[in-house]
């Protein structure tokens, strides 16, 4: 983005970034995404890694979506620290409207209440059910490790990281309900994509589950051969181009 007004996007974007850092306390997110002692979690070396996977993150994005039709809104399914910048980018640089949608817990009530104290551009989370109609038309959704969650997803979490039977497998929950919750859960995303084509950014994993779901509707499935590492989990970050 070039130009004053691209120029002044870019540096309110920047010191957004700077501000979000010093405000969370990220003590409470260390809480409920670190298993064990939390204690020194979020540390300067994890949070400027996490930050510089997410900027990059961001410029995939703004590539990605440079020149792309369709109405100039995201959706972020389950969005938590790793997407702080992606988001961010998207709503202060790109001017997009961004819908965040998630499961309340502490860690999102502290997210939430950082991104309203730091700028009013950046998105709010809404907690709870939702549907296509609610969060209207998108041409870009971003899902990732949502359905490789261990603790919402257990058995999905051992089936997609291929760990059934392992030393790492987490073990137990209902596998057919697990499968067709993330079905339901990627049909809802695909129900608000905008046609006639649309963006999807999601793990290498979860491609399982959403290639199957595009294909019975009779859409085409272009995924980029190159992945990106996400910040905080580690799993590669593929962009999925949707076309009807």
């Amino acid at each position: 983005m070039s130009g004053a007004g691209g120029d002044e996007r870019v540096a309110r974007f920047g010191a957004a970034l700077g501000a979000l850092d010093a405000e969370i306390d990220w003590d409470v997110v260390a809480a409920v995404v670190c298993e064990g002692d939390a204690e020194g979690f979020f540390s300067d070396e994890r949070r400027e890694a996490m930050l510089d996977a997410g900027l990059k993150h961001a410029a995939d994005v703004g590539e990605a979506l440079e020149g792309f039709g369709g109405p100039e809104r995201s959706l972020y399914v389950g969005a938590s620290v790793a997407e702080l910048a992606p988001m961010a980018f998207e709503a202060i640089v790109l001017g997009r409207k961004v819908r965040w949608v998630t499961l309340d817990g502490p860690d999102t009530r502290e997210l939430g209440r950082a991104f309203a104290a730091v700028d009013p551009l950046l998105p709010r989370p809404r907690v709870g059910p939702w549907s296509p109609d609610e969060v209207g038309r998108v041409s870009h959704v971003w899902m990732a490790s949502v359905l490789t969650d261990p603790d919402a997803f257990p058995a999905l979490h051992d089936e997609l990281y291929a760990r059934r039977g392992t030393k790492e497998a987490v073990g137990g929950g209902r596998p057919k309900a697990e499968r067709r919750s993330a079905r339901d859960l990627v049909d809802r995303c695909l129900d608000a994509l905008a046609s006639p084509s649309a963006l999807v950014t999601t793990s290498a994993e979860e491609l399982a589950v959403w290639e199957p779901a595009i294909e019975a509707r009779g859409w085409r499935a272009e995924v980029t051969v190159k992945g990106r590492l996400s910040g905080l989990v580690g799993d590669v970050l593929h962009q999925v181009r949707v076309s009807r």
